[in-house]
């Protein structure tokens, strides 16, 4: 073998970047609809106020919105999803879409939030909100496995950080973890709502031995950060991308982390990284420019995630296609991406420790060995011996 077939056989293509067995942490229910499935439910439901009523176009408008640079269009592409998720039926129609989806896709364990306090104006309970979505992960897990695909999907309880109910939502993803959700979130705008104004609902899950997430670190920087970090106790960072503010590269090229980004870095506390969000929030200009890089390549606990799929018209394989082409990354960077992630996961150390050696690393080790067999069918019956 020479130098030069190996990386040849290891940069992946985009059918095998789909095949790859992939992990998912940062992924928003309503903010990953399919655009017919909107549609439908709008027509369902009465809801006459979506801009567009074909689904092409649909689809168009939320991806055109998100890009746009105005934070009040980018809020508005959730008022009609969320207001299309009010009845039982929508949200178990939209779980089990967002399973299959996922399957399809190359994902075999997700964790998916979603916030029950926006899904009560139809006259549902927080329970029943929760044991609808529970019920459309299972029976999308159970058509994908129908399919040949496997997935795992938890589910993760958001609190919005302008309201007052995160004790509540806390207590109902306690009641839950062992029922398909597998941890708490807060999520919304980060400037004037720190997370410290819920250390109520931390310090429970903390007595409870639950695990959290929060948003943090998007937009608003590295306060944020210390706060969910030395104030609140998180577990994983809800982006963390603005650690980058807290790393210095300097002239000659060498590095220097401040002490907020070695703690982070030396605790391996995941950041759950969205690179096509991060671009339509302003966290970099390309891909190319992305802090993904210099973290991957600092050895940060760096994941890759899709946000909301349907506004950043993305999907886990199109964000590993990006950073392949902006960085060159191989199938074991994919592979380091994936295991990283499924360390992170909030399901017990031996399900994830079987996910890692059972199903991520055999994936990927299949996928790095098919160079070698496109070269052996290459050159076999050319110039040999005649039977």
């Amino acid at each position: 073998m020479t130098s030069q077939t190996a990386p040849t056989g290891n940069t992946p293509t985009a059918d095998q970047i789909r095949r790859a067995p992939k992990v998912l942490l940062h992924d928003h229910l309503d903010g990953g609809l399919r655009p017919g499935t909107v549609v439908d439910l709008a027509r369902e439901t009465g809801y006459a106020e979506l801009p567009e009523a074909d689904p092409d176009k649909l689809g168009i408008w939320f991806q055109e919105a998100a890009d746009s640079g105005s934070l009040e269009r980018y809020l508005e592409t959730f008022r009609h999803t969320v207001n299309v998720l009010q009845t039982r039926r929508a949200l178990v129609r939209v779980a089990r879409e967002c399973a299959e989806d996922l399957a399809e896709d190359g994902v075999v364990y997700a964790e998916v939030r979603y916030a029950p306090e926006q899904h009560l104006d139809g006259g549902l309970t927080l329970e029943e909100v929760v044991e609808a979505v529970n019920e459309g992960f299972r029976q999308g897990e159970r058509l994908a496995r129908e399919n040949g695909r496997r997935i795992r999907v938890g589910a993760l309880l958001t609190a919005m950080r302008h309201a007052a109910r995160s004790l509540e939502i806390a207590e109902l993803a306690n009641r839950y973890r062992d029922a398909g959700v597998v941890g708490f979130d807060i999520a919304g705008a980060e400037a004037g709502y720190p997370p410290t104004r819920h250390l109520d609902a931390f310090e429970y899950l903390k007595r409870e031995n639950n695990h959290f997430t929060i948003h943090a670190g998007e937009a608003f920087g590295l306060p944020s950060i210390w706060q969910a970090l030395q104030w609140c106790g998180a577990d994983r960072l809800g982006h963390g991308v603005r650690i980058i503010d807290d790393i210095e590269v300097r002239e000659d090229g060498s590095v220097a982390l401040g002490r907020l980004a070695s703690y982070v870095r030396d605790k391996r506390i995941p950041l759950e990284l969205c690179p096509s969000s991060n671009l339509q929030t302003g966290a970099a200009s390309s891909y190319a420019e992305h802090p993904i890089g210099l973290l991957r390549r600092l050895h940060f606990r760096a994941t890759v995630n899709t946000d909301n799929r349907l506004m950043s018209h993305t999907t886990m394989s199109r964000e590993f296609e990006h950073l392949v082409e902006a960085f060159g990354y191989t199938l074991d960077d994919l592979q380091w991406f994936s295991v990283n992630a499924m360390k992170s996961a909030f399901i017990p150390f031996d399900e994830r420790l079987a996910m890692i050696n059972d199903v991520i690393k055999p994936g990927y080790a299949e996928l790095k060995s098919e160079w070698l067999f496109r070269q052996t069918a290459s050159t076999s019956g050319s110039g040999g011996p005649e039977a």
